[in-house]
């Protein structure tokens, strides 16, 4: 069941109930063109990813800026891309267990689908809910350049299940998956760099093992929003996979440049709005914007105005803040705008998007697939 609005269009800020999730429409339309920029100019693909905004609407923006189509994470995700007219959708994990990958298949009537996979057995699985559905799936092999999650080893072991794939019917090998998801969180331009580097030769061996094996490597999908640079400039990565760029977090903004600087080549846009409910002590505000309000696993959202008070705890219902100096106090029913920690999460806490400009609601946008873990 969605939950009420928050606002309505027209209303100033003032008036949005709270907590609520809102966007500056400034600052994130300037996102959605500084990507679509560098993909371009770099003669490469974006395929940005939807599991960061769950929302057609946001999605069709991406695609009108350039971009071929979304990732998603899982089919729940993408069954609501394609229910929404977003034809391109590649499943940019592994999908298992025969009711999936029946879903899975099903969509492949409707959009242009591709999933990745790292294991003979799941091949054998997906292929035969293809026959099954008498489709054609573009599978992509994810290569575990980061050593710590899903994925095949670069080299022979990612030959092999090329070769699995080629025979599968129902089937088309498509490329690589090769994302790189610690390197993301690498404080250090060097440290990004290098790992993208080190993740570029590899991937770029296999890629030359498999034209041995007379087998066409199509795609080399990846990148996130911290590395996102590296991939585009490798010229072996062809297809760009970044996120979090659209709204960015403090996570993201801890990251530095080549001359030690926070990265500032995206903005700040997604903020939860929450209301000051409680002063109980000159140094002391409590505002409605606690656990079930924002993502804390990457650390406390930070003050937008951080002028005023710094956000210091979070409990179910209610978000501690301290305020700095009582000469410059937090009022009851002040609204304060938070920056969430990690914006993914954060945004699946809620059912919409309250987009604003010049100080008013310009518009309201469902997040059609939060939830959407299937």
């Amino acid at each position: 069941m969605t939950s009420r609005c928050p606002a309505e269009i027209g209303d100033p800020v003032s008036e949005i109930d709270t907590p609520a999730l809102i966007i500056e429409l400034d600052a994130f339309e300037r996102n959605l063109d500084r990507m679509a920029d560098l993909a371009r100019t770099s003669n490469i693909r974006l395929r940005p990813h939807a599991k960061t905004h769950k929302s057609p609407t946001i999605a069709h923006m991406q695609i009108a800026r350039g971009a071929v189509g979304v990732c998603c994470q899982k089919v729940g995700e993408a069954e609501v891309m394609v229910a929404n007219g977003v034809k391109d959708v590649l499943v940019s994990n592994q999908i298992v267990g025969a009711r999936k990958l029946r879903r899975l298949a099903a969509l492949a009537k409707q959009a242009h689908i591709g999933v990745c996979v790292d294991n003979a057995e799941n091949v054998a699985d997906i292929s035969a809910a293809a026959q099954d559905a008498g489709v054609e799936i573009d599978v992509l092999i994810e290569v575990c350049v980061m050593r710590s999650r899903c994925g095949v080893l670069p080299g022979e072991p990612t030959v092999e299940l090329a070769k699995a794939i080629s025979a599968a019917d129902g089937l088309r090998f498509a490329g690589l998956h090769a994302y790189h998801g610690r390197a993301q969180h690498y404080r250090s331009h060097e440290e990004r760099k290098d790992a993208i580097a080190e993740a570029s030769r590899e991937v770029n061996e296999t890629i030359d093992l498999l034209r041995q094996a007379g087998i066409a490597t199509e795609i080399v999908t990846g990148a996130g929003t911290g590395t996102v640079e590296f991939e585009a400039g490798s010229g072996v990565y062809n297809e760009l996979q970044a996120g979090s760029y659209i709204f960015m977090d403090v996570d993201y903004a801890k990251n530095l440049d080549d001359k030690g600087n926070p990265v500032s080549s995206y903005e700040h846009s997604l903020f939860v709005l929450a209301t000051v409910m409680s002063v109980p002590t000159e140094d002391r505000a409590v505002c409605d914007a606690g656990l079930k309000a924002l993502s804390v696993d990457s650390g406390l959202p930070i003050m937008n105005d951080d002028e005023k008070a710094e956000y210091v705890g979070a409990s179910d219902e209610h978000g501690t803040l301290r305020v700095k100096s009582a000469a410059n106090p937090l009022r009851l029913g002040e609204k304060v705008k938070l920056v969430p920690g990690h914006c993914d999460p954060t945004v699946n806490l809620y059912d919409w998007y309250v987009g604003v400009r010049n100080g008013r609601v310009e518009a309201l946008w469902p997040v059609a697939a939060r939830g959407a873990v299937l």
